[in-house]
């Protein structure tokens, strides 16, 4: 059963990226390490105020918050992802803050407009201990309403930082008042750990800042302190340690809300952000039907073997062999077929069979050239990993070249073929990488098990097997979509 998706979004007031680097936040550095910390740079046509960018998905002049006074906004027209979900979707969403704008009347809000569960404490006083207090009270009830609720897409706003940094310039009180944050985020997520159900979801978590401050406090100007600010992802979709495919926009984290929950935003929307694509850290390649056209191949030869010892393979049988190794390949031959065989002798014809097809061409799966090209050119890690004997494997490689594979795992070479994780396993490790850091490219259901299995995130390019999208696992009609993704712009992807 697929697990069910949810996102988590924290938005921390204020804080300085540089301020990241220097003090302890562990709980957001788990987050970055999942997945990624990107620097985000505020829009040169907006202010470095408290703007709904990455709440609506949309730039300043759509929205048009222009300052803490939300008065004149368009906020109907281009809600938050809360509203629009619960309002468009009847998804259930939760939103906790203590600003009042965000979610009360007070300054022309609210901007979080018609969430399906709301927290709201404000703070007894416009103080720095007055805000923490707030923020402490905020998260008491997220922790409630996460552990024990069931809020598909929620967001929870921690605002003393920046109170902080307005009273008492960002020294030692906003440094101390950061690493607050820090364990409050660091509480939320534990209470995903603590829900009931929580081996059954597949949760995004974002944590974003909405723009840094000066030096004596305060924001609103165009000093690369204030105009610089982040965010950071990690979800099932996402490698640990990945490196965003391009600069990131305030405006995709309404974006990547959507996509993490498996929503397509609808043109009307206009949105002005998109989700991020990422390149992993590792890429780890299956050949068969992914790289090189030879599904056609090994299924004929399975079914030549098969006739030659008096069974014809039905529809149905063939595609049990797609992605098998001919030692398995071999055990099913040898109950269907009538005519007396050994298990052993069967795995040789079937080997012998397809290296004859291969040693006779075989065409490259469309744009398998491009990608290998583009890993070799920027010294991504990469690793082949098939379920084809050795032989094939170098006779493939005759044809692909293995300039761009640091290494290869032929069937064989590991404990246990796939679907067992064994041979992913063994490839992230001789590159040196955990698997959760590396993508996996496959295109039969029985690799998409190993790999997965293995704990890799997965993109899918089927070739005769239909595959479904899951959590962690996208599906693509062929290897020319992860390319536009990463897009052509030299970004840098190790």
């Amino acid at each position: 059963m697929s697990r069910a998706r949810r996102v988590l979004v924290v938005g921390i007031d204020g804080v300085r990226l540089d301020t990241l680097h220097r003090v302890p936040t562990p709980h957001l550095d788990a987050v970055a390490d999942a997945g990624f910390l990107a620097p985000v740079t505020v829009g040169e046509d907006t202010p470095t105020m408290s703007g709904p960018c990455w709440a609506t998905g949309v730039r300043v002049t759509k929205h048009a918050v222009w300052s803490n006074d939300f008065s004149g906004h368009r906020l109907g027209v281009f809600p938050d992802f809360a509203t629009r979900l619960a309002r468009q979707d009847a998804r259930r969403t939760y939103t906790a803050a203590a600003w009042e704008p965000l979610v009360t009347v007070a300054d022309g809000g609210p901007m979080f407009r018609r969430p399906t569960r709301l927290t709201h404490h404000a703070p007894a006083a416009d103080t720095p201990a007055a805000w923490e207090e707030a923020d402490a009270s905020t998260v008491r009830d997220a922790v409630a309403v996460l552990t024990h609720e069931d809020p598909e897409a929620s967001f929870v706003y921690l605002g003393a930082p920046d109170e902080t940094a307005h009273h008492l310039g960002c020294g030692d009180a906003y440094e101390a008042s950061v690493q607050a944050a820090d364990r409050r985020l660091g509480d939320l997520l534990a209470a995903l750990r603590a829900r009931p159900g929580h081996g059954n979801e597949a949760w995004t978590v974002l944590v974003v800042t909405d723009h840094g401050h000066r030096d004596e406090g305060g924001h609103g100007g165009d000093s690369p302190a204030e105009r610089t600010a982040w965010l950071a992802c990690a979800g099932p979709d996402i490698t640990a340690g990945a490196c965003p495919a391009r600069p990131v926009r305030h405006e995709d984290v309404a974006a990547q809300v959507y996509a993490a929950l498996d929503r397509t935003p609808d043109s009307h929307w206009t949105l002005d952000g998109r989700e991020v694509p990422t390149v992993p850290r590792g890429v780890l390649l299956d050949m068969d039907g992914t790289l090189v056209d030879t599904e056609p191949l090994w299924l004929e030869a399975s079914r030549t073997v098969a006739a030659a010892h008096g069974h014809h393979l039905t529809e149905a049988e063939g595609a049990t062999v797609l992605g098998r190794t001919c030692a398995d390949t071999a055990v099913g031959l040898a109950r269907l077929c009538p005519e007396p065989t050994t298990v052993a002798g069967l795995e040789t014809e079937l080997e012998d069979t397809f290296l004859a097809a291969v040693e006779a061409g075989v065409e490259l799966r469309p744009g398998a050239r491009a990608l290998l090209d583009r890993l070799e050119g920027e010294g991504l890690p990469a690793a082949l990993v098939s379920a084809s004997p050795r032989r094939v494997v170098d006779t493939v490689l005759r044809t692909l070249g293995g300039e761009a594979f640091r290494t290869t795992v032929a069937d064989g070479e590991s404990d246990r073929s796939k679907p067992f994780p064994d041979p992913y396993l063994k490839a992230a490790a001789r590159l040196g990488l955990p698997p959760e850091a590396c993508l996996a490219i496959e295109d039969s259901p029985t690799g998409v098990a190993a790999a997965e299995a293995a704990g890799c995130r997965v993109l899918a390019v089927p070739s005769a097997a239909p595959i479904a999208p899951a959590p962690g696992r996208r599906v693509r009609t062929d290897l020319t979509a992860l390319l536009r993704e990463w897009g052509g712009d030299g970004a840098r992807m190790t």
